[in-house]
């Protein structure tokens, strides 16, 4: 028969659908399966309304065959088929779906097209050299075979097929030496392929696979008998069919749902936390999330891909679909199911599109809310999450400007000083004194180490609690925020800040503080404070060792052990470890050192209380000294002071 031209825009058309559209030639395979199972949908749709039809959703399936020595692989169903017209309509030319056609003639939500952009089929010359269909309609006393090899045309003659349905028969390319073609005609190939793309169409995918087994031992048995095997062929079905996603919860046990996540993600330790999600309506999908109960081992590095499996109508679409999660979000796992999502003509690409914007919002809300009922409900395997994931929570809420911290900020857990454990910040508010103004927080390496820190145990001593933040993000992720709500005195809703330890002013002074932190800055105008004695310990420092400054004393002259210099060099150390553990209002004011702070300066020091108390003396004494030194004039202006004379020392008191 002679060969006719396609219908579309000749060669050029054809060598963009099999070289451009497609990026993986495995491909193929899905989109021929999705034929299929459309075809069988339309046969299915007709049998509830025809019951001449006389065959039931058991009766479908999709075979497979494939022959290694002639190099062909045929795909096969038993669907409505093709007649001659739709043939040449559907094949002949490029680009028509007759699939497409049928979802807008039949406006049943029950039906689930799959294919609806009539190029799929054309993938299969990304690996054959010619293809073959044979298809018989429903209904139609004849068959009729298509053929081509490429862009040059087709045939179309009378064929010989005793039941409806269609053949796909694909004459598969030899190997070249970038392209291995001999995989698509493999056993484990194939199913490999149909296990990733396929294994959710909802007809069974059938194909004969070679077994082994032992043949049956003689009777009576020899003595030397050694078993013997033999080699035959059984039709498998390849696909599981019922995605564990459309089932209901409460079909699925807890150990299917940490298997399927296992094997699905390959990890070895089940999921900390399951998220079944379905919506219908504005928005139809099905999705099934996993939080994991560790970090992946590149989590934090750049190689690391997030995204969720991408099925529609229980085909794989994308293996990893960035754009269905936010950044914060991204240790989630899982797979989205949805028929409504806009595809481009490969299916392999998703279109910009508000459906998909409104499933990524539905689920950042779904993973947030189930992470705050984990927190609630299970603190102990919350706080295993955070320990993998919090940064990642932290960085969110710090990310974009603050953008997402309100959606975040109850889901953060920092370290309590008081509590000596890990606390929310509605935990932190909640037990904040009526008269607390702020919320108090120190940042460093060390928990340790920053509980130790003057300004804190000042800000403890009053009864307050000070958070410890020992990550990077932890000080920028409060500062974004800024605020954290509370309630006043009245229970109107307000807010209360974030104060750093070390940033000044702290507002814990009292009305009786105050007024005497005024009168302790009237003296500091005019007298000699704990700033000065530090300067003037410098001195000594820079004058030599304090050996020799003793030798200067008249009379001292060869009289200074080294022993009684080196327990001098040792009193000064302490001095200046003792007033550097003090706050700058402690350094004003000595006065406000109550007992409590002379404990903690005394172990922020490595001295002791007498010794805090001695200094306290010996500073007050230092102070009368040096009034006839320096002070400010009348005019505001520190007068010059005079310096440093080692004569000065005799009158201090021993340490």
């Amino acid at each position: 028969m002679a060969k006719k031209e396609f219908q579309a825009e000749s060669k050029k058309l054809m060598d963009m659908m099999i070289n451009s559209i497609y990026t993986n030639k495995e491909i193929f395979l899905r989109e021929l399966i999705s034929n299929a199972s459309d075809a069988i949908d339309k046969l299915y749709y007709k049998s509830l309304t025809d019951t001449s039809v006389g065959m039931n959703k058991g009766d479908f399936r999709i075979l497979l065959t494939r022959d290694k020595d002639s190099r062909t692989l045929t795909i096969s169903d038993n669907g409505i088929g093709m007649t001659r017209e739709e043939l040449e309509q559907n094949l002949g030319t490029i680009a028509h779906s007759g699939s497409l056609d049928f979802k807008k003639d039949n406006k049943d939500e029950n039906i689930d097209i799959i294919g609806q952009f009539g190029v799929g089929f054309y993938s299969a010359f990304m690996v054959a050299d010619k293809v073959t269909v044979i298809s018989k309609a429903y209904g139609s006393d004849e068959a009729w075979q298509w053929e081509s090899s490429g862009a040059d045309g087709y045939e179309l003659e009378p064929a010989e097929k005793e039941t409806a349905g269609t053949d796909i028969i694909l004459h598969i390319k030899p190997d070249t030496e970038t392209d291995n073609y001999d995989n698509f005609l493999d056993e484990y190939g194939i199913v490999a392929i149909v296990k990733k793309y396929s294994d959710y169409v909802r007809y069974p995918i059938q194909m004969e696979r070679e077994k082994s087994r032992q043949k049956p031992e003689p009777d009576p048995k020899p003595d030397d008998y050694k078993p013997e095997w033999e080699t035959y062929t059984e039709l498998e079905t390849l696909n599981s069919m019922v995605p564990i996603w459309k089932k209901q919860k409460s079909e699925v046990t807890d150990e299917e749902y940490a298997n399927f996540y296992k094997d699905k993600f390959s990890d070895y330790a089940d999921p900390a936390r399951v998220i079944v999600s379905r919506t219908e309506g504005t928005a139809n999908y099905n999705a099934l999330l996993f939080v994991p109960s560790h970090r992946p081992y590149d989590f934090y590095t750049k190689d690391y891909e997030k995204g969720l499996a991408l099925y529609a109508s229980g085909v794989l679409i994308m293996e990893k679909c960035a754009d269905l999660l936010p950044d914060y979000f991204s240790f989630v796992k899982g797979i989205v199911d949805s028929q409504d999502l806009s595809l481009n003509i490969s299916r392999e690409m998703l279109q910009k599109d508000n459906q998909l914007k409104l499933i990524h919002n539905a689920l950042e809300k779904k993973i947030k809310n189930e992470l705050h009922a984990m927190l609630a409900n299970d603190r102990e395997k919350y706080e295993s999450f955070w320990k993998e994931f919090g940064r990642q929570l932290k960085f969110g809420a710090y990310s974009d400007y603050g953008m997402h911290a309100e959606l975040l900020r109850d889901l953060l857990l920092f370290w309590s000083a008081k509590e000596q454990k890990m606390v929310t910040l509605q935990e932190y508010v909640d037990k904040m004194p009526a008269e607390q103004k702020y919320i108090y927080f120190a940042a460093g390496d060390s928990t340790d180490r920053l509980a130790k820190l003057p300004a804190a145990e000042l800000v403890m001593d009053k009864g307050y609690d000070v958070l410890l933040l020992t990550e990077d993000v932890d000080e920028f992720c409060l500062q974004i925020m800024r605020t954290y709500p509370r309630k006043d005195a009245e229970g109107k809703d307000g807010t209360v800040e974030f104060k750093n330890v070390n940033s000044g002013d702290l507002g814990l002074e009292t009305e009786d503080e105050k007024k005497a932190a005024e009168v302790a800055q009237k003296l500091k105008e005019n007298s000699f404070d704990m700033e000065d004695l530090l300067e003037q310990i410098k001195q000594v420092r820079n004058m030599g060792p304090l050996g020799k400054i003793l030798e200067m004393f008249p009379g001292m002259s060869g009289k200074v052990t080294d022993e009684a210099a080196q327990a001098g060099e040792q009193e000064i150390k302490y001095l200046e470890a003792i007033i550097n553990s003090m706050t700058k209002a402690e350094r004003a004011n000595p006065d406000l050192i109550n007992p409590s702070r002379k404990r903690r300066i005394a172990a922020g020091s490595g001295t002791d209380v007498p010794r805090v108390n001695r200094v306290l003396k010996q500073y007050k004494q230092m102070k009368e000294m040096m009034k006839m030194l320096g002070g400010k004039g009348k005019n505001g202006k520190r007068r010059r002071r005079m310096p440093f004379n080692p004569a000065m020392l005799k009158n201090l008191p021993p340490m």
